[in-house]
């Protein structure tokens, strides 16, 4: 089958693109703003990559267009594949009937940490010989691609609450039909799909709506918003897990997260070391840990996995060093999530060294100011902030002007670049967060560093 993939350099659809090609199929696809990790990962792979939606990408006699949910009416591309009766499915769509339909689907959902342990899940697999499928929204360095097809009856799937396409506004994890769903947390995000939070659980409910009655729900025992998803009926066995309270608990060993002690109805059950930081991250362990145990692999064969997981691409990545500064690259750019993983790098480091946030606010939620009063306590482990300007004004220089720690605000990369690196001194750490390129924000500061 011949199939043109529009949008191909988002995370999902390019893992829709590697499974494609691995299943045998001639695939090209179209895009535009391309960057790393993903665009890198395409080339690797040996698929045509097209700057921009010109209609003449599309070959007339193509099999399939899949369409991914950047893609709006009026887009020429799309434009075109309606005027001459063009086949196109969504991608989740298209996953479900070719790749998930006869599979055991394990699926990871919430706000947050669904990456990490999607890849956390297939690398716990993947160490017990199970040899598992898996789309993940990032790439795992375990694995160094951020989709495979796989060698057993298990499919990890990272499921997204984001709508599946402009034709299609569910969300893409009703398409997946799991078997096993991972619960991890449910807070307000993607304020341009969802006017609420009820919404969001709505659509939570619909999910857990599909899971068998044989299948399994691991699902986080704080979270009030997934007790009220389930509170709305629930048709399959529940296990939950967190750091107070649930049927698997942890307790730290160290602060940081870096070690903590696995806790199975209040027995002792065995430990982990790994190299990951963050009682989110220890919340991550839990649920995998839980939901493994549920596919058949043994404690004594599982947590070894931990140690050797190497986490995922910019997830508090370290790019590089330079002078003894340490930057990192990091997805966050949700109040939670930054506030989790700027406490994890804090307690990893110690109060004598400086922690500085360079923070872009990308993401459709952020750069509108949905979460503005959050802000402030999101960042309170860091000791200096620096931002890039916004093209919407939401009232960011108002809400930065009410942090206790110094700020920093500018118009663009370089800039910002200039104004940072004088005020940097030896033994800082500096976490870059955002959910795009950021003008290679990473590189530029490492060089201009090293050139100081």
């Amino acid at each position: 089958m011949r199939i043109h993939i529009l949008g191909i350099c988002g995370t999902f659809m390019s893992g829709i693109a590697v499974l494609a090609k691995h299943s045998g199929h001639e695939v090209t696809g179209s895009d535009t703003n391309v960057y790393p990790p993903m665009s890198t990962q395409l080339r690797e792979q040996g698929i045509t990559l097209m700057e921009g939606y010109d209609p003449a990408h599309i070959d007339p006699n193509i099999d399939c267009v899949i369409v991914g949910n950047v893609i709006k009416r009026g887009n020429p591309a799309m434009e075109s594949i309606l005027e001459n009766d063009i086949s196109y499915l969504s991608g989740p769509a298209w996953l479900y009937q070719h790749v998930l339909k006869d599979r055991s689907v394990l699926a990871v959902a919430g706000t947050h940490g669904k990456t990490t342990t999607s890849s956390l899940l297939a690398w716990v697999l993947e160490h017990a010989g199970l040899q598992p499928g898996f789309l993940i929204g990032g790439v795992p360095d375990n694995f160094a691609v951020s989709a495979r097809l796989g060698n057993s009856q298990y499919f990890v799937i990272e499921a997204d609450e984001y709508d599946s396409a402009f034709f299609d506004k569910r969300s893409k994890f009703l398409h997946y039909h799991p078997k096993t769903l991972i619960l991890n947390n449910l807070e307000y995000d993607h304020a341009d799909i969802f006017p609420d939070l009820d919404a969001i659980k709505r659509q939570f409910h619909y999910l857990v709506r599909i899971v068998p009655r044989n299948g399994f729900i691991v699902r986080q025992a704080e979270d009030a918003n997934l007790t009220d998803v389930l509170a709305m009926g629930c048709w399959t066995p529940v296990t939950d897990f967190g750091l107070t309270q649930g049927e698997w608990r942890a307790e730290l060993i160290a602060e940081d997260g870096s070690a903590f002690s696995v806790f199975h109805h209040d027995v002792l059950v065995g430990e982990v070391h790994w190299s990951l930081l963050g009682k989110h991250n220890v919340m991550n362990a839990l649920a995998v840990i839980a939901a493994c145990t549920h596919a058949g692999v043994d404690l004594a064969t599982m947590l070894p996995a931990f140690s050797h997981f190497k986490s995922v691409k910019r997830r508090m990545e370290k790019k590089g060093e330079a002078k003894h500064i340490t930057v990192y690259d990091d997805f966050a750019h949700h109040p939670t999530a930054i506030a989790t993983t700027l406490a994890g790098l804090r307690a990893n480091i110690g109060s004598q060294s400086r922690l500085i946030a360079v923070v872009e606010f990308g993401s459709y939620t952020m750069r509108t100011g949905t979460h503005k009063n959050a802000l402030r306590q999101a960042f309170l482990a860091a000791d200096m902030v620096v931002c890039q300007e916004t093209a919407i004004d939401w009232g960011l220089k108002e809400a930065l002007a009410e942090f206790k720690q110094p700020v920093s605000l500018y118009d663009g990369v370089d800039q910002l670049v200039a104004g940072l690196v004088p005020l940097l001194c030896s033994g800082d750490h500096v976490v870059v967060m955002s959910n795009s390129s950021f003008g290679n924000v990473h590189q530029k500061l490492l060089n201009a560093i090293e050139k100081s």
